[in-house]
């Protein structure tokens, strides 16, 4: 239940946490810098984790070989649904893909966003389909379409106002495992997302100041029993 900029790396920061988050963070940290937990290539991860029956996102960065906490815990939520075990991840399962995956492609109502990532500017005719017989299902299109369903990439809440893409489920797609899995803003009452992770918006602008467009980025969703086996 997991997942990758003012950064303030210290362990002072780290005992800075609530008690609670601290059972996830330094056992992780500590897998993490041990190696006994590979992520690849990847240098900035964001982690989705549950604490007391709440979410929480956090990011981690890779510093001179040293793993870091990057941007300290804060609430989040997830699927209406919880986690899918890996690899069972179904089409309208109302559940957020557990695993590592990588961030791609950033969109946003807005012209201009303090990022250093590449972005998309949205508007009505951008849409991610989630139409599971259609040959663009879990796939970006502008414009026209024939899928039977879609999510509209700007829409008239706040929710898709910065959505980046989870790389779940796109190379390769296969039908009926899961579409259009975001991390997005989160509504004032951090309802429960369709499979997406969603952050508020004042914590979402922290993320992507946050990011390095030449480090390689990641969603981590783990389950705290994990961390600890």
């Amino acid at each position: 239940m997991l997942l990758s900029f003012i950064i303030v790396l210290s362990s002072l920061f780290v005992f800075g946490q609530d008690e609670e988050s601290l059972w996830v963070i330094n056992p992780l940290l500590d897998k993490l810098n041990s190696r006994q937990l590979d992520l690849g290539k990847m240098q900035q991860v964001v982690v989705t984790f549950k604490i007391d029956k709440v979410y929480k996102v956090m990011a981690l960065e890779k510093i001179k070989g040293k793993w870091k906490l990057a941007i300290s815990p804060v609430q989040a939520s997830i699927g209406r649904n919880g986690f899918a075990q890996e690899n069972k991840k179904m089409e309208g399962d109302g559940k957020t893909p557990n695993g590592l995956y990588a961030l791609g492609q950033l969109y946003s109502y807005e012209a201009t966003i303090d990022t250093k990532i590449p972005f998309q500017q949205v508007d009505s005719l951008d849409k991610w389909i989630d139409d599971s017989t259609s040959n663009d299902y879990n796939k970006y299109v502008r414009g026209e379409t024939t899928a039977k369903s879609f999510e509209n990439l700007k829409l008239k809440s706040i929710d898709y106002k910065y959505c980046m893409v989870i790389e779940y489920n796109t190379q390769p797609v296969i039908k009926g495992k899961g579409s259009a899995i975001f991390f997005h803003v989160a509504d004032e009452k951090y309802s429960p997302t369709a499979g997406c992770v969603a952050i508020a918006e004042k914590d979402m602008l922290q993320f992507l100041k946050w990011f390095k467009p030449r480090k390689k980025k990641a969603m981590l969703s783990i389950g705290i029993v994990e961390v600890f086996e």
